[in-house]
């Protein structure tokens, strides 16, 4: 750190900051300074004075306090339209009478509100009425397994998923998987799988956030528990 020479010998740079830190009303005694000293504008070789140098500094902080407002009404507005999507999607599986075609109505839901390219679900553990339904045909022990062990969803690379083979035809390059549960704490169950899918790798990243899957999960599972055949007496 440079200091001075000559009667100011010894005070540091950081002595004066530190000075004029701490006596704001400096300035005020010598206000002529804050016209008469001059910097190096950041935005080229002229020379601005302290004030304008002030004003300068206070407008690229305004300015990047403008750009994260508008970041932040731009992830509101997103967060709102997802949130409403969800909320059709719950409506449309309220209004679903028969049991049998919500796991099929949650699906084309799911798929025309966020635009998704592939999906598919199986249950299983399901009333005995619902056996031969597509969405009721055997899952491995590997799938319930791995289902019952996701404490969030699921979202990455497709890795040769057998869960990637309910989605049908076309590639798949990332999956969003969400087990679906019943109960709460010791008696909660997995009793099934909603996998989307995309030819995107970039669509479902591991790094993503998961919150609003969680909650499509929880409303397709709470709605999907009428399948389930009833619990041993």
């Amino acid at each position: 750190m440079s200091s001075t020479s000559g009667p100011l010998a010894g005070i540091t740079e950081a002595d004066i900051a530190h000075y004029l830190a701490n006596n704001p009303a400096f300035f005020e005694r010598h206000a002529e300074l804050l016209a008469s000293i001059t910097l190096t504008s950041p935005h080229g070789q002229r020379a601005v004075s302290l004030q304008e140098r002030q004003m300068e500094m206070l407008r690229e902080r305004i300015k990047g306090l403008e750009l994260r407002i508008v970041d932040m009404i731009r992830h509101g507005q997103e967060n709102l339209a997802i949130a409403d999507r969800i909320h059709r999607t719950t409506r449309r599986l309220l209004l679903t009478t028969d049991a049998a075609l919500l796991p099929v109505r949650l699906v084309e839901t799911l798929k025309h509100e966020f635009l998704i390219p592939q999906a598919g679900i199986r249950l299983w553990g399901v009333a005995a009425e619902h056996a031969a339904e597509p969405w009721a045909q055997e899952a491995s022990d590997d799938v319930r397994t791995f289902a019952a062990s996701l404490t969030l969803p699921f979202c990455g690379a497709n890795g040769g998923f057998e869960a990637a083979r309910w989605l049908g035809e076309g590639p798949v390059a990332s999956l969003a998987m969400l087990p679906l549960r019943q109960g709460h704490g010791d008696k909660e169950s997995c009793f099934g799988l909603l996998v989307l899918g995309s030819p995107d790798p970039t669509r479902y990243a591991a790094d993503m956030g998961t919150d609003f899957l969680a909650r499509i999960a929880e409303v397709a599972s709470a709605a999907l528990s009428r399948l389930r055949a009833p619990a041993a007496a």
